[in-house]
């Protein structure tokens, strides 16, 4: 009888250990601490809307005028977890900030979490692109694209290369 209680309490020990989060920030996804450590080389950077208006452009202090903030063009995906399209287009963003990682910014923002950023873009159909060239204003896609659409748009209009 003590070796079966023994064992409940050790499994449920076990269990109970198992389940903290390993970062010191307890309240954020294990996924979108690299937003909160250094940015990574090689991935798509997960933002939240105060990292947006630091990041690419602050539209509450400059409400009529784009201002990039970054250095160097970027892609922001604005997507949901529920979302087949955006499921289908996440890998495909991976590979893009693999191949481009020197030359181009890849950022996501969960529309779910981000309801006021979202709106502020006028987000209605997911996932939206919004490309951001260095000089000029961006432009917005709607629905998932192909690697070839997507590299041609980060080349032509992005990069500037034909």
């Amino acid at each position: 009888m003590r070796k079966t209680i023994f064992i409940i309490l050790s499994v449920f020990l076990l269990a109970a250990c198992s389940g903290q989060n390993k970062s010191k920030n307890k309240n954020v996804p294990e996924d979108n601490l690299q937003t909160l450590n250094s940015e990574p080389d090689n991935t798509p950077i997960h933002l939240n809307k105060q990292q947006f208006l630091d990041k690419v452009v602050n539209y509450e202090k400059n409400p009529n005028e784009w201002i990039y903030r970054g250095d160097k063009p970027a892609i922001v995906d604005f997507y949901a977890t529920w979302c087949g399209p955006c499921k289908a287009i996440s890998p495909i963003l991976e590979e893009l900030a693999q191949e481009y990682k020197d030359q181009i910014y890849i950022y996501k923002i969960d529309t779910d979490q981000e309801q006021e950023l979202s709106a502020a873009f006028g987000i209605r159909s997911i996932p939206s692109l919004l490309f951001i060239p260095m000089t000029g204003n961006p432009q917005m896609t709607q629905g998932a694209m192909e690697k070839s659409e997507l590299k041609k748009i980060i080349n032509e209009f992005l990069l500037k290369n034909k």
